[in-house]
């Protein structure tokens, strides 16, 4: 384990005693292997060496999820997503984990169908008991989306791990990538950001009760508003933001489409009382790795733009491409699905001198 603070389950100790992410050295989508590495990781050219006519989009553009075509008018979307606690009360780790899962189906426009449990638990050290309320969390999430936890796979390891594989359908027709966005179109984002900071604030015991149950909030809303997305035709592109930050799924958006961005910071939702915290130095160790990724994408930025703007989320809104002169009627149905209106920027053109020298994608006024 990774501090001397785990201590093995005694027969008079309390569950309510165990603080889940004492027993983990990351949280949420934080601990996800940073862009470079995952870069170095994988094969070029994708994962698949099969050639499948089916496989509508696999792991190539690093979209969210895979899309395998069924017939001629619906597809189906397989994905999966786990991590460890960020935070520590197990119903609602179980909660966070299952919405982030379920999101990615929601990001390619489909509707979720079938969950299975991935569980990974400290047997000789943390009470099984929670892991059943894990379980519980996330059956409760799945009930909230319209789908059954159908079962799952278990192993014990060193930390506490959980998450889902789910299946959704689309109609190929409303099928959303993340690298299909088109100069001019607008940029939206459906959930303010500043997860990362307020879990690492969490973590030091700096967080206030208010702004926490704030953070749970965010992480355990769904973004069911996605699959109303992906029947808008002047929708040309979306994702979800998560572990790499609002610049890194923007940058993932931008490199597949050929464009460039511009952000306006001051449009950019945040949680309540980020600044604060940041002052305090709740900056996630999943900030700096993001920025080594992909900040030579990015252009000049201040110190305390880049942790904010690159802080990893978990559970993230969505982030949407809308065609420009179709803004005023996705507005209307952001508002009509209970949604703010947060326009944070637009795409350009990616001219072929900037193409050739990988010059910034993103720029942030």
């Amino acid at each position: 384990m990774h501090s001397d603070n785990k201590t093995p389950i005694s027969d008079n100790k309390e569950t309510t005693d165990f603080r889940l992410t004492a027993y983990s050295h990351g949280a949420g989508c934080g601990c996800k292997i940073s862009p470079a590495v995952l870069d170095a990781i994988l094969p070029q050219g994708g994962l698949n060496a099969f050639k499948d006519a089916r496989l509508l989009v696999g792991n190539q553009l690093r979209d969210d999820a895979a899309v395998w075509q069924i017939d001629e008018h619906a597809s189906l979307i397989a994905t999966t997503d786990f991590f460890m606690p960020i935070v520590d009360d197990p119903f609602d780790f179980g909660r966070v984990a299952a919405a982030n899962a379920i999101s990615d189906v929601y990001a390619m426009g489909g509707r979720p169908v079938l969950a299975l449990a991935i569980l990974g638990w400290p047997v000789k050290i943390l009470p099984i008991e929670l892991a059943g309320k894990v379980l519980d969390g996330a059956r409760s999430i799945c009930t909230e989306a319209g789908i059954s936890l159908a079962g799952g796979h278990s192993i014990d390891t060193p930390e506490p791990i959980f998450g889902l594989a789910v299946n959704g359908l689309v109609k190929t027709a409303h099928l959303k990538k993340n690298a299909t966005a088109t100069p001019g179109d607008r940029l939206y984002l459906t959930k303010p950001i500043g997860v990362g900071i307020l879990s690492t604030a969490q973590k030091k015991g700096l967080i206030r009760p208010l702004d926490a149950a704030a953070a749970l909030d965010n992480m355990t809303r769904l973004n069911k508003a996605g699959a109303v997305f992906g029947k808008l035709d002047y929708v040309t592109a979306m994702t979800d933001v998560t572990g790499f930050g609002l610049l890194g799924h923007l940058k993932e958006m931008c490199q597949g489409s050929g464009v460039n961005a511009v952000i306006e910071m001051q449009k950019v939702p945040l949680l309540d009382h980020i600044e604060q915290y940041l002052a305090a130095g709740a900056v996630p160790g999943g900030t700096l790795r993001n920025w080594e990724s992909y900040g030579r994408f990015i252009g000049p930025l201040s110190e305390h733009f880049k942790q904010l703007l690159a802080d990893p989320q978990t559970s993230g809104g969505l982030l949407v491409a809308v065609k420009e002169h179709k803004a005023d009627e996705f507005e209307a149905v952001l508002k009509a699905e209970g949604l703010p209106v947060h326009n944070i920027g637009w795409l350009e053109t990616r001219s072929e001198k900037a193409a050739s020298e990988s010059a910034a994608y993103i720029q942030v006024n």
